[in-house]
Order: structure tokens, then C-alpha cells, then sequence
């Protein structure tokens, strides 16, 4: 199995027992789903680098610290090496510069937050999406 399926099917969390259920961004056609997804739950789109070091421990943090209820908010994973073009194509979509690792959150078609690196964390989440 390779390192993006393990990403898809996540762990369970220490503590909280929630998984991430990833859905993989693979398609330009999904950038109009998640818009109208977005008119109803909030969408996240987390940027990864399967090579970068930091983009992984940015990953691991997230995931381990990730304690939002799945009925608060809809979780895409991109994998920028295979889909960099997408990553292109939702930066010119939704008006924010590219960055790996990144994490957009989605709500009424606009980008409500986005953040990358070490400065993405599951509070700051939280708090746009469950306020």
C-alpha cells in the first residue's frame, strides 16, 4: 500500500478516536463540487508535498491534534506531487497564492481561511468552522 493510501484511510487519533476521512482531490471538475458543497458544510483542502519534510510533519501535527466532528466540515487531501496543475488551478480559482503544505477552508464558494506550513493548526480550524 503506498504512503497516499495511508494518507486516505487515515489513523485512528490518540485520545479522541476520530479519523480523517480524506476524500483525494484529483480532478478539476471537483474544484465546482466542493463550491457547492461549501454552500452547505464548510470544505477544507489540505496541500500536501509527499517529498517535503516539512509539509509531512505539518500533516502529522494536523492529524494528530484533528478533533472536529466529520459532520462539521467535508476533508479533501491534494497530493501536489501528482496533482500540481490542480493545485495551479485552486489557486487561480480561489485567489490564494500556492504553498505546500496549505490548507484552504471553503464556505459559500469563498476562502474563509487558509494558512500554511507550521502555522496551520486544528484550533485555528475550529474556530472558523465551528464558530
Amino acid at each position: 500500500m503506498g504512503f497516499f493510501d495511508n494518507l486516505i484511510k487515515s489513523t485512528d487519533r490518540t485520545g479522541n478516536n476520530l479519523k480523517i476521512n480524506w476524500l483525494a482531490l484529483t480532478d478539476k471538475a471537483q474544484l465546482e463540487e466542493i463550491i457547492k458543497i461549501s454552500i452547505v458544510k464548510p470544505v477544507l483542502i489540505f496541500k500536501h508535498s509527499t517529498r517535503c519534510g516539512t509539509s509531512r510533519m505539518a500533516l502529522k501535527n494536523f492529524e494528530s491534534d484533528y478533533d472536529i466532528p466529520e459532520n462539521e466540515i467535508v476533508m479533501y487531501f491534494l497530493d501536489l506531487l501528482e496533482y500540481r496543475t490542480l493545485s495551479n488551478d485552486i489557486s487561480e480559482k480561489f485567489k490564494v497564492a500556492h504553498q505546500s503544505p496549505q490548507v484552504l477552508v471553503i464556505k459559500n464558494g469563498e476562502v474563509i481561511y487558509n494558512d500554511s506550513h507550521y502555522s496551520i493548526t486544528v484550533k485555528a480550524i475550529k474556530e472558523v468552522v465551528c464558530n
